[in-house]
C-alpha cells in the first residue's frame, strides 16, 4: 500500500510591497502633425478623441528588451537594489520578435553584464565569468495591455510563497513595429516605451491580491494576428465595454483588497484612451484624485502604459508615497487585470 507524502512549501513572506518604479521612452517623438502627414487626420481630430498629443517612436535598431532593460536598470537604481539580488524577472509584451531567448532572459543578461547576448563587452572591460552564476527566473508574460498586472500577480504570489524575494516586473513594447501606418483607426494611438517596478519581500503586503479575467465574446477585438501581424481592434466595442462594464471590473479589484473606492488615492489605469480614462474615473469616484493621464504626451503603450505611467508621475512628484493605488489593465485577449497596491516610499 502506497504511503502518503507531504510535499514542504518554503517558507514564503507576508506579502510584498513595491520598493522602486522606472521607464524608459526613445527619444524620437511623432507628434499629432507628424502623423498628419502619414494619414488623413489633423491635430484637433486625434486630441478630441484619444486625448493624444505627441508619442514616442523607438528606432529600427532599438529592441524591446533594450527599453525593457534601460527601465529596468533606472528601478533597480531607484530601488538601490543591485542585479546580484534579482531572483525573478518578468517581462510583460505582446512585440518581442524572438522566441528564445524570450525578452526577461535577454533583460536579465543585459543587467548583469551591461550588454545584451551575443554583443561584444565594450572596450576596455573585462567580460564577467558567468559559468558558475545561478540566474534569476526569468519569463515572458503575454497578456498584451493587461500584461503588467497580470506579472505583478504572478511576481507577487511567487514572493509570497518563497520562490523569489526579489522582483523586477516590467512591461515593454514597441507596437509601432507592429502599425499599419496607413490605418487612420489605429496609428494615431500606437507608441513604444516600457515601464518597470521591483518588488520585494515584506513584512505586510503592499500589493494586493490580484483580480484578473476575460470577456469571451471580445477576444478577437484587439489583436495582432497573421497574416498581416498588425495592430487591429474593434474601437468602438472596446469603448463600449470600457463605459458599460470596466468601472464593475474595477470596483471587484478594490474590494478583493479589503479596502473601499474612498481610500484609494491613485488610479493609474491602462493608458488606452483619455475619453476612457476620464469617464473611469468619474464613475469609480475618483475623479478628484490623482489620475495617471500619460497617454497625452505617450500615446498607447499597450503592456508599458501602466507602469510607464506610474514611474513618470512618480519620478515627477505628482504621486505621493505610500498611499493605495489602483493598477488596471484591460485589453487584447479580451483580457483585464488589477490590483491595489501601495506606492513605494520617497
Amino acid at each position: 500500500m502506497a504511503t502518503s507524502s507531504v510535499i514542504a512549501l518554503p517558507p514564503g513572506a507576508p506579502g510584498s510591497r513595491i520598493i522602486g518604479l522606472g521607464h524608459h521612452q526613445p527619444p524620437k517623438t511623432l507628434t499629432n502633425d507628424d502623423v498628419a502627414q502619414l494619414v488623413e487626420t489633423n491635430d484637433e481630430w486625434i486630441r478630441s478623441r484619444t486625448g493624444i498629443v505627441t508619442r514616442h517612436v523607438a528606432a529600427d535598431d532599438v529592441t524591446v528588451a533594450d527599453m525593457a532593460t534601460a527601465a529596468a536598470e533606472h528601478a533597480l537604481a531607484d530601488a538601490g537594489v543591485i542585479a546580484d539580488q534579482v531572483d525573478l524577472v518578468i517581462v510583460a509584451t505582446a512585440t518581442n520578435d524572438d522566441r528564445s531567448p524570450n525578452t526577461a532572459g535577454r533583460v536579465a543578461y543585459a543587467l548583469r553584464t551591461g550588454v545584451q547576448p551575443g554583443a561584444s563587452t565594450p572596450e576596455g572591460e573585462e567580460a564577467p565569468d558567468l559559468r558558475n552564476v545561478v540566474g534569476p527566473a526569468a519569463m515572458d508574460l503575454n497578456v498584451a495591455c493587461s500584461g503588467f498586472a497580470h506579472a505583478v500577480g504572478v511576481a507577487d504570489q511567487a514572493i509570497r510563497t518563497g520562490s523569489a524575494r526579489t522582483a523586477v516586473v516590467i512591461g515593454a513594447e514597441k507596437l509601432t513595429a507592429y502599425t499599419d501606418w496607413t490605418d487612420r483607426s489605429t496609428c494615431i494611438l500606437t507608441a513604444d516605451g516600457a515601464g518597470a517596478a521591483v518588488l520585494q519581500a515584506a513584512d505586510s503586503p503592499a500589493v494586493g491580491p490580484v483580480v484578473w479575467g476575460t470577456e469571451p465574446e471580445l477576444t478577437p477585438a484587439v489583436r495582432i494576428e497573421v497574416p498581416e501581424v498588425k495592430f487591429q481592434q474593434d474601437g468602438r466595442a472596446v469603448f463600449k465595454w470600457a463605459i458599460t462594464r470596466a468601472a464593475d471590473r474595477a470596483r471587484d479589484i478594490v474590494a478583493r483588497s479589503g479596502l473601499g473606492l474612498d481610500d484609494i488615492e491613485v488610479l493609474v489605469a491602462h493608458q488606452a484612451n483619455l475619453r476612457i480614462i476620464e469617464p473611469l474615473a468619474k464613475a469609480l469616484g475618483l475623479e478628484g484624485k490623482v489620475v495617471v493621464t500619460d497617454i497625452t504626451e505617450s500615446g498607447n503603450t499597450s503592456a508599458a502604459s501602466i507602469p510607464m505611467g506610474l514611474s513618470k508621475w512618480w519620478h515627477a512628484g505628482k504621486i505621493p508615497a505610500g498611499v493605495p493605488a489602483l493598477l488596471f489593465g484591460f485589453g487584447g485577449g479580451f483580457a483585464w487585470a488589477g490590483q491595489v497596491v501601495l506606492t513605494p516610499d520617497r
